[in-house]
């Protein structure tokens, strides 16, 4: 019996085998499948990589049946461990419920491609999946619940993507998580509920989100991250609250990396005591305030780069204000910080006495007021120092053997006076040095023109005096130098300077920007200046150069003036590109050989504009004026009889059957549904008030008026009922323009945005009406910070705040109480739904102090039912408080208020700009100004990315007949919103500032009628800043040096295009003006 039991044991073992390697093989094809349908997601393999080798033919010389697939890995059981297919410029649209079948998957890497898709629930099947990198891609869509059933992950990486929507919540499943990477996509969720969930996490990124909340939470929420955390990033989000408490930001004892940078986390720092692994502290552009810890500029912390930039420091604590401290930062005695930026705070006082070990230091843009000269107590570290735009006062010292490795030296904007240390340009790596607009005397100092090592000069806006020190640097010398001097920008403009342009300049092969302007340089122009072959920018102008202007001057040249000297001859004919204002005023002997006049035939201030204005021409714009006016005042005539009868027929009538004044009285409103209205009617009838410049117009109601005028106040409806009557009205959202007496307001007239406008008033009419229709359409949320429904809305009371080229505005109140505003787009106006949602959300993203956000949208079934949703700010437009006539509501701004409304909006463009968001709409009646110390908001910022182009264009439109549109938007045919043109708007508002004219305005002078644009500019070139001042803030005295300022940056605003400087270096400029 034994002998047969051998033979059946061994019969089935070999059973058993063959059985196994049965399903493998199954095992083995099911994979293969499941990779060949995951191919057929990738459209375009540009290295063939995937395409080539991804086929059932292809061999495999794995024992184990693991296909030889690119980029496919196996484990010693031939199942697929891993697909790392990362950076091969893939391109396709991915179904990632197709690798389901590879149940022992391990890793999965697909990080930059240009790959799509959306996460499907399926993958939360994957259990074995340990590694998952789909960064820096194209996916989309909301992250799947079921991620956290992905129990063995202990690496995500999905930042560089499209993900959209709250982050799901249990991610305290994840035990096994070290590194979560979500940065740079469009996911939102309250951080004071994920933080907690964070178990083990080692390295967090978040930024570049919409995520909100604190994080000033309590210890027993933050313990288990603390734990682990080593590597921090929450900035670019939407952040509020406190920074993290005293009792928990020192329990952070593994922490490297802390990066809070760009929300708006307020309040002081708290006590930082002992954090022996932190590295790097990144804390800019919020609003905190107070001291700065002193443990951080310590050796107790080894910090390595510190950023409190952007913020409110000012080296008070709220409770030392009685006893202010001279010295906001007295020294830093860090042997191991090498980064130290304290720019754009408020530190007043001195500088501090020791720089330590730092490498780089960014001071500027605070209050500090000390002498320069401590500078020598500094060691010898510095490589780049930035004091620029503060209250610094004394004369450089000589620090040549001091400052071996600085490489970038910015002083701008301070008191510095003095002379030069000669010796200053010989710093063996410096390359960029700025000094302009102080009170430096004296010669240029020769070595800066010798350096080899300088590329960027900025001496502009001194007192230097003497020549140019060229000749030093002789052709025969440079030869036995390895290569030309480095130097690109050379700005010596608004000096002394005196004597000829010395012809050694073209020993400066590579400079691109020379500015020379307003100087006393005299003699010829060097004919060598054709030889700087990569020369863009020159200006000479306001000098007294003489002769012709040289041949061949290099064609890159992108920006040319030299107007305002005494040159002669023939325009060479690569420079007849340029414009008139190039050459004139100034130059009388030039010819133009294209039939351009001469100097003589047109008077200089508007020859600049480039027009043949005679005195015949003169008289017929006299002559169209005129008529302008007297066509306007019969119209206007016209239609108040218009509208004294529109009145009486409404009276006798009650609205056409549809509203009676006893339904008013009664808080009813009987009207048809909300799918029937249109919002393109003509807004409610308002009072009027005039002045000689503007008409602005009120909501008001006069007492002594028939009471059933209060008929009047509804005409609209909100969706599905809202009541809609026409409240203090201001542009919170969007500009808008109220129709009063049946006539639409012009656009150029500022709108009076207050109930008390008139002498008369009344309480506005709200009307809660409760309608059986509701909204049908879908409301999307573009952040968690509210929480109603369309059927909420619909029943919101509401009132009419003005209308516009975009739509209607309306107040809403919440039952909540919540108070926002509605705009109601007009038909035809907006992109398709896909189209508009990614646009919208980008817009709403936007989080700063002096810009209103976007809360949310609602797209309904038909094409006119399309709404975006914002908060409401009690406060009124800045054209109001410009242009209201007596009774006034508010009194005129001084110029420290005008200043701060121009920093703030400045800083809000700014802000805009950096994420690459023109504002596109930029006029008086889109900035708000609320509260006693008049803090500005922007509105109606990138509606433009949702319109179509006929919708872009017609707002540009709008823009130009109201004064605001930059020139270069006038001459294409498809205008697209820029962020040099919002300079533009801006610069055109600082001119309304200071003069407290509008822009739609047309002043007559001694050259005729002209905007108000060219009226400042001809009073700057003639000498009379003083008449352009509004006279309630010059107060009949001379003007102050900061009004002087503020009309500069508001010229150079309006300046060309490629010589119109970006916001940054308006927003700097215009915060360093002193009241």
């Amino acid at each position: 019996m034994s002998r047969l039991t051998a033979p059946y044991r061994f019969l089935s073992l070999l059973l058993l085998l063959f059985s196994l390697l049965t399903a493998a093989a199954s095992s083995s094809a099911d994979e293969v499948r499941s990779l060949l349908e995951f191919k057929k997601g990738i459209r375009s393999d540009p290295l063939g990589r995937v395409l080539n080798s991804w086929n059932q033919t292809t061999p495999s010389a794995d024992p184990t049946g693991c296909p030889g697939f690119y980029g496919v890995v196996c484990d010693d059981s031939g199942s697929v461990a891993a697909i790392n297919l990362d950076r091969l410029g893939l391109v396709g649209d991915l179904k990632f419920f197709t690798l389901s079948g590879l149940k022992m998957l391990k890793n999965l890497s697909l990080s930059g491609n240009s790959l799509t898709g959306r996460l499907v629930p399926a993958l939360g099947s994957m259990t074995s999946l340990q590694h998952l990198d789909l960064s820096s891609n194209q996916f989309y869509g909301p992250i799947p619940a079921r991620i956290n059933d992905l129990w063995a992950l202990n690496y995500l990486n999905l930042s560089n993507n499209n993900f959209s929507s709250g982050f799901p919540s249990g991610i305290q499943n994840l035990q096994q998580l070290k590194v979560l990477d979500l940065h740079s996509n469009d996911l939102w969720g309250d951080v004071q509920d994920l933080i907690p969930e964070l178990r083990n996490v080692e390295y967090i990124d978040l930024s570049y989100n919409g995520f909100y909340g604190s994080v000033s939470l309590d210890v027993q929420n933050l313990s288990a991250l603390c734990n682990t955390a080593q590597y921090v990033n929450f900035s670019h989000n939407r952040l509020s609250g406190g920074f993290f408490k005293a009792e928990s930001i020192g329990l952070f004892r593994n922490l490297k990396v802390l990066d809070l940078g760009d929300n708006e986390i307020s309040g002081e720092l708290p006590p930082f005591g002992s954090l022996p692994s932190l590295r790097v502290l990144l804390l800019g552009n919020n609003q905190l305030y107070g001291s700065i810890p002193e443990e951080l500029l310590e050796s107790s912390i080894p910090l390595q780069e510190l950023d409190l930039s952007g913020n409110g420091f000012s080296g008070e604590k709220l409770s030392d204000l009685d006893h202010p401290c001279s010295c906001p930062v007295h020294s830093v005695n860090s042997s191991s910080l090498r980064l130290l930026n304290l720019s754009s705070n408020m530190l007043a006082g001195s500088l501090p006495s020791s720089l330590g070990t730092c490498l780089i230091v960014d001071l500027s843009r605070n209050l500090l007021s000390d002498d320069i000269s401590i500078m020598q107590s500094w060691g010898d570290t510095l490589e780049v120092l930035e004091l620029s735009s503060n209250k610094l006062t004394g004369s450089i010292p000589n620090l040549t053997s001091q400052f071996q490795r600085l490489s970038t030296l910015n002083l701008r904007n301070n008191s510095l006076a003095g002379v030069l240390p000669p010796l200053i340009g010989t710093y063996p790596r410096l390359s960029a040095v700025d000094l302009s607009f102080n009170e430096f005397d004296g010669p240029l100092p020769s070595s800066f023109f010798t350096s080899m090592t300088l590329t960027n000069l900025n001496l502009s806006g001194n007192h230097f005096t003497g020549t140019i020190p060229l000749q030093g640097s002789h052709t025969s010398e440079l030869l036995v130098l390895p290569s030309y001097p480095l130097m690109e920008s050379l700005d010596l403009s608004e000096n002394s300077l005196t004597g000829s342009l010395p012809s050694e300049i073209a020993n400066l092969g590579r400079l691109k920007v020379l500015n020379l302007a307003k100087n006393q340089l005299t003699g010829q122009l060097p004919k060598e200046l054709s030889k700087l072959s990569g020369l863009e920018y020159l200006d000479i102008s306001k000098n007294d150069f003489k002769g012709h202007i040289p041949d061949k001057l290099p064609l890159s040249l992108k920006v040319f003036n030299v107007s305002y000297n005494d040159l002669s001859g023939r325009i060479p004919e690569n420079l007849r590109k340029f414009p008139d204002n190039s050459f004139r005023p100034g130059n009388a002997l030039l010819i133009f050989l294209n039939g351009r006049p001469s100097e003589n035939d047109v008077p200089a201030q508007i020859q600049e504009r480039g027009k043949h204005q005679s005195s015949k021409s003169t008289i017929r714009i006299a002559i169209i004026v005129a008529s302008v006016g007297a066509a306007f005042m019969i119209a206007f005539v016209l239609l108040a009889y218009y509208r004294a009868q529109l009145q009486d027929f409404r009276v006798r009538s009650g609205f056409s059957g549809q509203t009676t004044g006893r339904d008013v009285k009664v808080g009813r409103f009987s009207r048809p549904s909300l799918f029937k209205f249109h919002p393109n009617v003509d807004a409610p009838p308002t009072s009027l008030s005039f002045s000689n410049d503007h008409l602005l117009t009120s909501n008001s109601r006069s007492l002594s008026g028939p009471p059933e005028l209060g008929t009047e106040i509804v005409e609209h409806a909100l969706p599905g009922g809202v009541a809609a009557s026409s409240a203090p009205t201001h542009p919170n959202l969007m500009d808008s323009h109220l129709a009063t007496s049946g006539r639409k307001s012009s656009p150029g007239s500022p709108i009076a945005t207050s109930p008390r406008f008139s002498e008369t008033i009344e309480q506005p009419v709200t009307l809660d009406v409760y309608s059986p229709d509701r909204l049908a359409g879908e409301l999307y949320f573009l952040d968690a910070s509210l929480a109603f429904t369309a059927e909420d809305l619909s029943r919101a009371p509401a009132e009419v705040l003005g209308r516009s080229s975009h739509g209607t505005l309306y107040k809403a109140t919440l039952d909540s109480g919540h108070m926002l505003t509605v705009k109601w787009l007009r038909v035809g106006l907006v992109k398709f739904k896909k189209e508009f949602a990614k646009e919208v959300k980008k817009i709403g993203s936007i989080r700063h102090p002096n810009v209103v956000p976007l809360r949310a949208y609602y797209w309904g079934p038909r094409e006119q039912e399309r709404l975006i949703l914002a908060d409401y700010v009690q406060g009124d437009s800045l054209a109001l408080h410009l242009y209201e006539t007596t009774p006034r509501r508010y009194t005129l701004l001084s110029f420290s208020q005008r200043l701060k409304v121009a920093v703030d909006v400045a800083r809000g463009l700014l802000y805009l700009h950096e994420r690459s968001l023109p504002h596109g709409n930029l006029k008086p009646t889109n900035i708000l100004l609320a509260g006693s110390d008049f803090n500005a908001y922007l509105t109606d910022y990138g509606l433009y990315r949702l319109m179509t182009p006929a919708g872009t264009a017609e707002q540009i439109l709008n823009l130009g007949a109201l004064g605001y549109r930059a020139p270069e938007l006038a001459n294409t045919t498809k205008p697209i919103p820029s962020s040099k043109a919002d300079v533009y708007a801006f610069g055109v508002i600082l001119m309304e500032l200071l003069t407290r004219r509008s822009a739609g305005d047309i002043i007559s002078g001694q050259s005729g009628a002209v905007d108000l644009t060219d009226w400042v500019r001809l009073c700057d070139q003639e000498g009379r800043g003083m008449d352009c001042i509004d006279r309630d803030i010059a107060g009949g005295e001379e003007h102050s040096k900061g009004m002087d300022e503020l009309l500069a940056i508001s010229l150079r605003c309006i300046l060309p295009v490629n010589e119109r400087p970006n916001i940054r270096q308006v927003f700097e400029e215009i915060g360093s003006i002193s009241a």
